[in-house]
């Protein structure tokens, strides 16, 4: 029997957890004899999507600004209606070579609504295809609160008028989808949790560190970084800093960076054994992002975080709450950080005991492969392009 084929659809506007998580995913699915193509729509991230996967580059687009209002490219001016054009047809294009049993949209309905100029299209050609492939929508587990009148409608209206699956990467034991959501109840019967998409269980470190800072993607970690290296010279210089400042931070603030850093910080744009530093570490400082957080819990490391609330932003507090809530962080308001506030906080959870991590499903990505080898069971294998 041949391979299914997947079509991945995944587009990151800020930071890179969405790319990540994605990856993540993809990869777990090509291990279980999927042949997967990673459609990507930002600006490119070495390792992501990994290199055994195919990969459709469409024209990268940013977001506009910390609020995620408006689409720009990678010189940062907006996007006009012919490099949209482009772009829808580079992606429908590239649906029509797939050809595949399975469509995955990462966030979309729940999230990427300003990518609707190319996806609507997108649906509207799955729905004309014969066979149709099996749609599903790939999500964290905790969704951004929706204030705007209307938008948790239009949400339910797009899943039961188009997908057949919500694979919600979460652990129901954790959070749950109603909990964000005010209308799962009524696709409750196309929701399947997989578990948290962590990676493997990290190798032992190659370097060890007291504390360790990370920025995530760095598109918004600056004030961190900043305030972690004054907070590092205001506690004892015997403690090693370790911090990742993430691939997109301007190379003119980094520069200012290593130059300001004192001789206990290590400071990195990105590293692959990042998993790995958390095992070794005492502490992690970071927000509070879906991937971090499951790097921090698969390593069993006890974290501070700062989560990101920018343009109203909900998700990362309501995530850091909840682990504050089970013993297994520290919580800092990203507008109460300062050096003298950081160094205090890094300080009172060193001196906590190492945390007692709960027992939650981390291999979320093998079990979004089941699932939908599952639910492809019962659907008839597509022919061959040469058939």
């Amino acid at each position: 029997m041949r391979q299914r084929r997947v079509f991945f659809y995944v587009q990151h506007l800020l930071g890179i957890g969405h790319l990540a998580r994605a990856s993540r995913i993809a990869s777990a699915l090509a291990a279980d004899g999927f042949d997967v193509t990673v459609v990507t729509g930002g600006t490119a991230v070495p390792g992501f999507p990994s290199a055994d996967l195919k990969h459709v580059a469409l024209p990268p687009v940013v977001a506009g600004d910390k609020g995620f209002s408006g689409l720009a490219d990678e010189t940062g001016n907006p996007v006009d209606d012919d490099f949209k054009d482009r772009r829808r047809k580079m992606l429908l294009d590239a649906f029509r070579t797939c050809d595949p049993d399975v469509v995955i949209f990462e966030a979309f309905p729940f999230g990427r609504r300003q990518m609707r100029f190319e996806l609507m299209p997108l649906l509207d050609l799955i729905e004309a295809s014969s066979p149709r492939p099996l749609v599903a929508t790939s999500l964290r587990d905790i969704l951004q609160e929706r204030t705007k009148p209307g938008r948790a409608e239009e949400m339910l209206d797009l899943v039961q008028e188009h997908f057949d699956l919500v694979l919600v990467h979460g652990d129901p034991a954790f959070a749950r989808l109603e909990e964000t959501f005010p209308y799962a109840q009524e696709i409750a019967d196309k929701v399947a949790y997989t578990g948290l998409v962590a990676g493997d269980p990290p190798a032992p470190p190659l370097e060890r560190f007291d504390v360790l800072v990370s920025a995530g993607g760095g598109a918004v970690g600056k004030e961190l970084i900043g305030a972690g290296l004054e907070s590092a010279k205001l506690l004892p210089p015997g403690l090693q800093w370790c911090m990742i400042t993430g691939p997109n931070l301007p190379q003119v603030d980094y520069d200012a960076f290593e130059a300001a850093a004192p001789g206990n910080v290590k400071l990195f744009r990105f590293r692959q054994d990042f998993a790995s530093l958390l095992s070794g570490a005492r502490l992690s400082v970071s927000q509070a992002g879906y991937n971090t957080v499951c790097d921090i819990i698969r390593a069993g490391c006890a974290s501070l975080l700062i989560p990101f609330t920018a343009g109203g932003e909900t998700e990362q507090s309501t995530r850091a709450v909840r682990l504050e809530k089970l013993g297994l962080a520290g919580v800092l308001p990203e507008s109460e950080v300062t050096p003298a506030r950081l160094a205090r906080d890094v300080e009172t959870q060193l001196a906590r005991a190492k945390p007692t991590m709960p027992p939650l499903d981390l291999e979320g990505a093998a079990h979004t492969a089941a699932i939908l080898r599952e639910r492809l069971s019962q659907v008839a294998v597509k022919p061959s392009r040469s058939a």
